[in-house]
């Protein structure tokens, strides 16, 4: 399985977020220059996650965004999620292929123990914990 640029850019930007002061808003300039993403980026990132509910915006001189929940409440698959849909190693085990007609006997479907790892790993990573990790190094 391979994460998109996208998708670990979305991470990035989301510890940078939890990393802030709590409450208060960090405009994306900030996070560009700390992390060498260009606004424009940042800003088509972050629509989706707004959209999910995991960010929150502020408008005017003191704008920006900031996370709608704690951190801890807040997991890697959650982010992942967001800006790529359904996270599955093989398109056959996504919820969208369970009426293809060939599933009795698709062979990636033994892929699924994979699936439901890497969903369990996501899912247990919150965002607190990979920020204090992101941090540490």
């Amino acid at each position: 399985m391979k994460f998109s640029t996208k998708d670990r850019y979305a991470l990035l930007l989301m510890v940078e977020l939890a990393s802030a002061t709590p409450g208060e808003y960090l405009p994306l300039k900030a996070v560009s220059d700390n992390q060498g993403i260009s606004v424009k980026y940042l800003e088509q990132i972050v629509a989706p996650l707004s959209k999910a509910g995991l960010v929150e915006s502020g408008r005017g001189s003191q704008g920006g965004y900031r996370l709608s929940r704690s951190a801890a409440q807040i997991t890697a698959g959650d982010i992942l999620r967001a800006v790529e849909g359904e996270i599955v190693p093989v398109p056959c085990l996504a919820t969208s292929a369970e009426s293809c007609p060939h599933r009795a006997q698709c062979e990636t479907l033994a892929f699924g123990r994979l699936n439901q790892v890497i969903n369990q790993y996501i899912d247990s990573a919150t965002l607190e914990k990979l920020s204090s990790e992101y941090l540490s190094h």
